[in-house]
């Protein structure tokens, strides 16, 4: 193993700092442009379980990475897309370090995207800025694995018909494990679709929203194989949101574009109960909309670097961290990783100021790391954190929405 691979390997486990250039702040790209979403019909773009092509296989060997000209692919993306709303799925051969997905012709950051120590399938939802060389993304993986990505939605430079962000307080829309109720029970059917009205809620979504921003739980009944999310009335795409092959409670963050009356349809492959929380909406721009800013990578916080392992609440300064994120930020986009010490119920991140919110961002009941996408906002430049259980605390930034 060569020395910058070592090096890579440590900071994926979480056993060193991020280097100095990931900490300064600096804007991806050519710098801070003001970028707006477009959804499109959730596609799968690349699946290196396919025979052998530029989006297909083979599997990415261990050690090595491996470029995707996005736009060239069949889902019909622009060539001014400046960054991309993803899922990406690992179907590891055996024990995955770490993946890192970023914006190719743009040096290797010293992140992790997600991991797999136990060698199972995983997803994690990210926002990447478009690259070179036909707007790539680059995916570096520690051991041999395959890679799926879907995309959702894509964003641009601002214009007359892209959606600004539209923060909203946490809020639980979905609770299968409620009494039977358009948004409560029954449990989801192995195999069936269903669909969930998010407007009749009670979380002040508007009938304006184009997609949303949301968090999905599933609570499985057994080993789930796979759910899928999209925009009720269209056909059923060909991707899949999340995973829980060993039956572990898991959540992902998933940008779902509404769908006929604004609803959403759901299928899981097992019988399972459902939880979707939203944080925020997309929506023609107005006032109050915002817009996605990049930034380098960078780490806000690790608690094993500070006061160590916590439960209970914790308050996170964000626009005060060495990450150089501006006061003008009103939601950020962040990778949450937990390393629990035990089974961790649930870990909750909200707007500091606020009460804390009926809602959940991630769970590790299995007690194994896991890791999450999400959009939290913010009044004040900080945020809060909430756990169940001991665990240490990692929260990385890679954008923000701003005016």
């Amino acid at each position: 193993m060569n020395i910058r691979r070592a090096v890579m390997l440590m900071v994926a486990l979480g056993l060193t700092a991020l280097s100095a250039a990931a900490q300064d702040g600096i804007a991806s790209g050519p710098g801070p442009q003001a970028l707006r979403f477009t959804p499109i019909n959730p596609c799968r773009v690349v699946d290196t379980r396919n025979p052998t092509g530029p989006f297909g296989g083979p599997a990415i060997q261990g050690g090595m990475s491996r470029n995707f000209p996005l736009p060239q692919g069949s889902c019909g993306l622009p060539l001014g897309a400046t960054a991309y709303s993803l899922n990406v799925t690992v179907v590891p051969s055996g024990p995955l370090g770490y993946l890192t997905i970023w914006p190719t012709g743009q040096q290797q950051p010293v992140v992790s995207t997600m991991n797999s120590p136990d060698g199972r399938v995983k997803a994690n939802a990210a926002i990447v800025l478009s690259g070179n060389g036909g707007a790539a993304v680059s995916v570096y993986v520690s051991d041999t694995t395959n890679v799926i990505l879907d995309i959702d939605g894509y964003f641009t430079p601002v214009n007359s018909s892209n959606l600004a962000f539209y923060p909203l307080t946490p809020c639980r829309v979905v609770d299968t494990r409620n009494p039977t109720g358009e948004l409560g029970g029954p449990s989801l059917v192995a195999g069936m679709e269903r669909d969930f009205a998010l407007l009749q809620s009670s979380c002040n979504i508007p009938a304006t929203a184009q997609a949303y921003s949301l968090n999905v739980t599933v609570v499985p009944h057994s080993a789930l194989g796979y759910l899928t999310v999209w925009p009720a009335s269209r056909q059923q795409p060909v991707v899949s949101t999340l995973n829980a092959p060993t039956g572990a409670v898991t959540a992902n963050a998933a940008i779902v574009p509404a769908g006929a009356g604004g609803d959403i349809a759901v299928y899981p492959t097992d019988d399972t109960d459902l939880i979707v929380d939203i944080d925020g909406y997309f929506a023609a721009s107005g006032m109050n909309g915002l817009s996605l800013y990049g930034v380098t990578p960078c780490r806000v916080l690790d608690t094993r670097g500070g006061n160590g392992a916590f439960s209970g609440e914790l308050t996170v300064d964000v626009t005060g961290s060495s990450c150089a994120v501006p006061s003008t930020a009103q939601s950020f986009v962040l990778n949450a990783t937990v390393l629990p010490q035990a089974p961790l119920d649930y870990l909750t991140l909200w707007p500091d100021g606020q009460q804390q919110p009926l809602v959940s961002t991630l769970n590790a009941s299995d007690g194994v790391a896991a890791s999450n996408m999400a959009i939290v906002s913010t009044t004040n430049g900080s945020i809060d954190a909430y756990t169940t259980d001991l665990t240490n605390l990692i929260l990385d930034i890679s954008s923000y929405f701003a005016p």
